[in-house]
């Protein structure tokens, strides 16, 4: 019984000693294959803790008892996917807009004392910063009304469609973000942050592929564009 311990001991020392050859390709093959998965899973797990942060730092520049909160979920009609959930400050005087959609997800803010509105986007990491046009974009008594009335829910409040507004990026980044107020200063901190331009009138038109959208459901469709082309 010893001698046949001994000799089980001994076939696996040298299996344990013996070194084994793993052909170059066979590795590189799986490390090709596993790599863009876990790329991918770390890059989501980055994406998720990034839109948590911001979130959650929109929660303590103001107090919870003055929110009033209401999501919208995704609606084939308004083509409009993902989540949405619109939140109204009449202490600080601020919207903020959290649009909840994998890489696409974003966080747009509108500070109705400075007259400044920033959208984060984060699958893009950047910061887009424009002036508010209160012709066309709702006073935060409408917003808060609308929200408290759930009339952001369903099929929407009714009557015209959403009003448009388009937007030109200008490629020089914002240096000094204090300018635009504490609330966008904080929430574009750390990612470049960019101004942009309303475009009025039918002179310009973009290439769809420099353009992306961030619509707030039954509320206002805004087009960001980052390169024109003369008509």
């Amino acid at each position: 019984m010893g001698s046949e311990k001994e000799s089980q001991l001994g076939s696996m020392s040298k299996c344990l000693d013996k070194q084994v050859d793993i052909p170059k390709g066979f590795l590189c093959s799986c490390l090709s294959s596993c790599l863009p998965s876990l790329l991918l899973c770390f890059g989501e797990a980055k994406m998720k803790l990034t839109i948590v942060f911001a979130r959650l730092l929109g929660v303590f520049l103001t107090p919870a008892l003055a929110f009033t909160d209401i999501s919208i979920g995704g609606n084939s009609n308004s083509g409009i996917t993902g989540q949405q959930s619109v939140s109204v400050n009449n202490e600080h005087n601020v919207a903020n807009v959290d649009n909840n959609n994998g890489w696409d997800s974003w966080n747009t803010l509108w500070d109705y004392n400075t007259n400044f509105a920033a959208t984060r986007l984060f699958g893009k990491k950047k910061c887009v910063v424009h002036r508010m046009n209160k012709d066309v974009m709702p006073s935060l008594q409408t917003l808060d009304a609308l929200v408290k009335e759930k009339k952001l829910q369903g099929n929407g409040p009714g009557g015209p469609p959403p009003k448009a507004l388009m937007y030109s990026i200008n490629p020089e980044e914002v240096k000094d973000l204090s300018k635009l107020g504490k609330p966008i200063a904080s929430l574009c901190r750390g990612i470049p942050t960019y101004m942009a331009e309303e475009i009025e009138g039918a002179s310009l038109f973009f290439s769809s592929e420099k353009c992306f959208s961030a619509d707030i459901i039954w509320i206002l469709n805004i087009s960001f564009c980052e390169e024109t082309v003369e008509n």
